[in-house]
Formats: C-alpha cells, sequence, structure tokens
C-alpha cells in the first residue's frame, strides 16, 4: 500500500509531495452463489482498512418477493443477532412501461430502531429469470473501539412485485439505506441473506478502502 510523505492537499487533490492513490479500493474476498443460504465474509474484516465496500452483482432471489439484507458478528458474539441496529430506508420507483412512479417515500416496516434483525438493503425482489439487483453497501471503521459503526448502502432492482405484481409492470426500484450498528466492540464477521428462500445466484466482492 503507497505511503505518502511531504504532500499537500486541497479539496483532495495533491498540490506538492508524491501522488497519491485516494481512496483506492484493493479486493480481499469474493462470495459466489449458488442456491445459497447465506454468504458470509468471515475473514479480512480487521483493522487494516479504515472502511470496508461490498459490491453485490446480478443478487437473484429463489424466492418471489423478498427482501435483500444483511447483518453482523462482534468479535464477542456467536451468532448474527447480537448487535443492535438504528436505520433509515427509503426508496423511488418508476415502471418501466409508462411514466407511472412511486417515491420518494420511506415505510418504517424496512427499517429498524435498535433490532438486531438482519436489516433490509433492498426490497421487492423478484425471481422472474431476468429480475435481479446489484448494489454496494459501505461499513466505516468496523475495528473501532471508541465508536459505533456507521454504514450507508444503494441497491437498483427490476422487479414485477410492487405494484400489481404483474409482469406488465416492472419497475426500477431504488432503495437508500443508511444507519449505525450500536457496537463497540470490533465488527469481524458479516453475513447477506434473503428474508426468505436461497441466494439463486450472484456475486459480492468485499474491497479495502485504503487509508489515506
Amino acid at each position: 500500500m503507497p505511503t505518502i510523505a511531504n504532500m499537500e492537499k486541497v479539496n483532495g487533490i495533491v498540490i506538492s509531495g508524491t501522488p497519491a492513490v485516494p481512496d483506492a479500493h484493493v479486493l480481499i474476498a469474493t462470495a459466489t452463489a449458488s442456491s445459497s443460504a447465506t454468504l458470509s465474509f468471515t475473514l479480512g474484516l480487521d483493522s487494516l482498512y479504515d472502511a470496508y465496500e461490498f459490491r453485490f452483482d446480478n443478487m437473484h432471489a429463489a424466492t418471489d418477493e423478498v427482501n435483500f439484507q444483511f447483518q453482523v458478528n462482534a468479535t464477542d458474539g456467536a451468532d448474527y443477532n447480537d448487535s443492535p441496529i438504528t436505520s433509515t430506508f427509503v426508496y423511488v420507483g418508476h415502471r418501466e412501461t409508462d411514466n407511472a412512479r412511486t417515491g420518494p417515500g420511506y415505510d418504517a416496516g424496512f427499517d429498524q430502531a435498535q433490532g438486531t434483525a438482519y436489516q433490509n438493503l433492498a426490497v421487492y425482489f423478484g425471481n422472474g429469470n431476468d429480475e435481479s439487483g446489484s448494489g454496494v453497501l459501505r461499513l466505516y471503521a468496523p475495528s473501532s473501539t471508541t465508536y459505533v459503526k456507521h454504514w450507508t448502502s444503494e441497491f437498483n432492482i427490476i422487479t414485477s412485485d410492487f405494484g400489481s405484481g404483474t409482469a406488465a409492470d416492472r419497475y426500477t426500484f431504488s432503495t437508500f439505506a443508511a444507519g449505525y450498528i450500536n457496537d463497540t466492540t470490533p465488527i469481524d464477521e458479516i453475513s447477506f441473506k434473503f428474508s426468505s428462500g436461497n441466494i439463486d445466484a450472484g456475486v459480492i466482492k468485499m474491497y479495502g478502502i485504503a487509508k489515506a
């Protein structure tokens, strides 16, 4: 990893010293689904990086009308439901056959207030042959022993399970979620799943974001 000495920055731009590589993403691990109940990363979350990014490529649900979710495990925990999450969740949708739109909106049923259940990242997944979703989750300073752990996410899916639920009413459905994990114990594992049924297909890549 490059180290930078004797440099000055203005609005993030190096103006003297050795050129830097801003926010360099380093691929740590890849998980590929094949009728998988969960996809979990149990190694690589540590203090080496300030933040971690999880990229989701064409996640496909085996079951119709389900939500894609995550939860973490702290080093003092035995499972993925011991860290309380407080979150907010907003969405917007647009039907492909006309100008019908929904949102932007907020649904309290998709977020949590100190809940220990899996947190929703995307909702209303269909399981049609070409229906999938892609997005990103960022987890900040998971190894901190001083502060709670913040996270942000964006996701987009194509689904016919919003609105009338017919193939003629397919939507692009975008969701934006953020929150914090109320735990000052380091987090060293993270797990992803659908609210029901398996992850039929899809790839998740975990990146470390290089320290400044």
